[in-house]
């Protein structure tokens, strides 16, 4: 199976497990800039040179070998799952994806009809009820997950287990895990970790969310939006 889901820096200095929706974007974005003073130009993920990833076939062997060889400080990132579907939610259902479409395709035409979600749009700026929406949306990731169906689950509101397991049953191991909460000084540990070319400061690097500005902003603290039924299915 291999090493799904792992970004290497060129100068092997470091190897991350991505876990979608944990600061992923702004990890790629540090380990870009420690290798080339500069960072990517668009959405790391798009990017295709500069940063070893397990999908291109050249990073592959170079990946492995280093995994095998424990020859990098080896991380990842976690978030409160509370927080993190929420955000799976506002980025990928309620937000409009960088490409200016909804996230795939047909998805929230589908919600709408089968689980009466409601995320409104530009052109009413939308405007919906985020509560209800939401909870609705969990009821859809619970049948994703347990059931699969009416699809297999999702990569952003999958256990985060799933995605830092796969790493170590495949025979890998972690130097550092570290929360997205505590964003600073857990990546600050990974550099200092790290011989890295060039130096970066982990509190001076813009965060790079990628969806924010495509769709609604969140209303209500993170609390809100979970009664006793939400949290039963969290």
């Amino acid at each position: 199976m291999g090493f799904p889901g792992v970004w290497m820096t060129e100068s092997k200095s470091m190897i991350y497990r991505v876990v979608p929706k944990c600061a992923c974007s702004t990890i790629g974005q540090i380990m870009f800039y420690s290798d080339h003073g500069r960072f990517f130009d668009g959405d790391i993920h798009d990017a295709a040179e500069g940063l070893h990833k397990w999908s291109q076939d050249h990073s592959k062997p170079l990946i492995e070998a280093a995994v095998a060889g424990h020859e990098a400080v080896t991380f990842t990132c976690v978030r409160n799952p509370y927080a993190r579907i929420l955000s799976s939610f506002f980025d990928k259902i309620a937000g409009i994806q960088r490409n200016g479409r909804r996230y795939r395709g047909n998805l929230v035409p589908q919600l709408a009809q089968q689980y009466g979600i409601d995320v409104g749009g530009p052109e009413n700026n939308f405007d919906f009820d985020q509560i209800a929406s939401f909870r609705r949306f969990l009821l859809f990731a619970r049948d994703t997950i347990r059931w699969r169906r009416p699809m297999d689950p999702d990569i952003h509101w999958s256990a985060i287990s799933g995605h830092v397991g796969t790493f170590i049953a495949n025979g890998g191991r972690y130097d550092r895990i570290f929360f997205t909460e505590a964003f600073n000084d857990g990546m600050a540990q990974v550099l200092d970790a790290a011989t890295i070319p060039v130096p970066v400061d982990p509190a001076s690097v813009p965060r790079f969310n990628e969806s924010e500005g495509h769709g609604p902003k969140r209303a209500h603290k993170v609390s809100d939006y979970f009664d006793d039924l939400s949290r039963h299915l969290i």
